[in-house]
């Protein structure tokens, strides 16, 4: 279980297509404090892979929209459920799609490639490039 599960029930329970919430509202349902990370706009994207939290809202049905982060509110809002769009549609819009999909070609040069130990690959190359310019 996660610690975040409680907001999750919380939204669930609401039902609500739209709700409402400060962050400090959002700390009293989980009873404890946001971290730090909240501070920021990623922390509030609905990127599945972005945090924990995140997956709760999106298991509970919703997505967040309207982050005010110096004001510390934002509003929740219910996405339609799967089964309310034809599922070709559901392929082709990304913008509404909770599961991200990767490019069929993805991974594809896995083990292909391997680095020299020693090598830095972000490290400055500095003199290296401006000789050759």
């Amino acid at each position: 279980m996660s610690k975040y599960e409680p907001l999750r029930q919380f939204l669930k329970s609401k039902g609500l297509a739209e709700i409402r919430m400060t962050f400090a509202d959002i700390e009293r349902v989980l009873g404890f404090e946001l971290p730090n990370s909240q501070r920021y706009a990623a922390w509030w994207s609905n990127n599945p892979t972005n945090n924990v939290m995140t997956n709760e809202w999106l298991e509970a049905g919703y997505r967040t929209e309207q982050v005010d982060i110096e004001g510390r509110k934002l509003v929740f809002r219910r996405v339609p459920s799967s089964g309310s769009r034809p599922a070709d549609q559901a392929a082709r819009d990304p913008a509404t799609d909770l599961k991200p999909r990767r490019h069929p070609g993805f991974g594809l040069m896995k083990d292909v490639t391997t680095v020299a130990s020693g090598i830095d690959l972000t490290a400055p190359t500095g003199g290296d490039w401006a000789s050759s310019a």
